[in-house]
């Protein structure tokens, strides 16, 4: 295997065809390059530099590795220097983008001009993405400390019951309800069952169908308005939820990551 200490003190001699110069620029002693580049020989086992007490010449091999590693250097830099352009992929639950999400990707679309694509799903694909490297960042309920990802808590969501009026919390089954899913919160907190049900994934329509009457629901606190005007109860049983950010656990974080997760900290 080669050592890339090795590897750069060979292509440096090589590039300045000086041993003085090549330990110099890595601000090490000039037998210490000539050591690496022999350690290079001995693992290769050929020999890269013809020395002479007048100047370095590079063997037939020599000037083959300097080009590939020419090559080498400048993919490398590429690599690294591609960060800027990456795209940043989010997942994220979907009443949290509706009203909470957005002001904070607006104000880090405004730094960035990278592209960034945002998927809306639940949390065992929030969970599943995250740890498969589908998503750089998600937001969702589940506090995550592994050896892969870490978890920042964020804050807290409060449920609420909702209505067009005043809802009788002893009789919730004579309502239509309007829910998200089926272990939306309306099943447990009910006794008995309403006759007419609507699933609708959407929190936003969710909330528009309780303003025109349609039913009651039971949604996030933070996705409700003042001008919304509708009868909002907290009712006793309604768990509160508390909201992550997730990221793979970095030694160091990625800029396009570090930006976004600076944005929601000073939220």
């Amino acid at each position: 295997m080669l050592d890339f200490r090795y590897l750069k003190a060979f292509m440096l001699t090589a590039k300045y065809s000086s041993f003085s110069k090549a330990a110099e620029e890595l601000n090490i002693a000039q037998s210490a390059v000539s050591r690496q580049i022999k350690l290079l020989e001995d693992s290769l086992q050929e020999e890269l530099i013809i020395r002479s007490s007048k100047k370095v010449i590079l063997s037939e091999k020599g000037k083959e590795l300097y080009q590939a590693s020419l090559s080498f250097e400048k993919t490398s830099l590429q690599i690294f220097e591609r960060e800027d352009q990456l795209p940043l992929s989010i997942g994220i639950l979907e009443g949290l983008l509706k009203t909470w999400f957005t002001p904070l990707l607006t104000d880090y679309l405004k730094q960035q001009t990278r592209d960034v694509s945002v998927h809306v799903a639940d949390i065992p694909e929030l969970k599943n993405g995250i740890e498969e490297g589908r998503y750089d960042v998600i937001f969702g309920t589940d506090n995550i400390q592994s050896e892969l990802v870490t978890s920042l808590k964020l804050f807290e969501e409060k449920l609420v019951l909702i209505g067009f009026g005043e809802v009788n919390r002893k009789k919730l089954h004579e309502h239509r309800w309007v829910v998200f899913s089926n272990n939306d919160h309306l099943f447990k907190i009910s006794k008995n069952k309403s006759e007419s049900i609507i699933m609708v994934d959407s929190f936003s329509s969710i909330i528009s169908l309780v303003k025109n009457d349609v039913g009651i629901a039971i949604v996030p606190d933070h996705l409700i308005h003042k001008d919304d005007l509708l009868k909002v109860q907290e009712v006793a049983g309604l768990p509160s939820s508390k909201i992550y950010l997730s990221t793979l656990n970095y030694k160091k974080m990625p800029e396009r990551i570090k930006a976004l997760v600076d944005i929601v900290k000073k939220k």
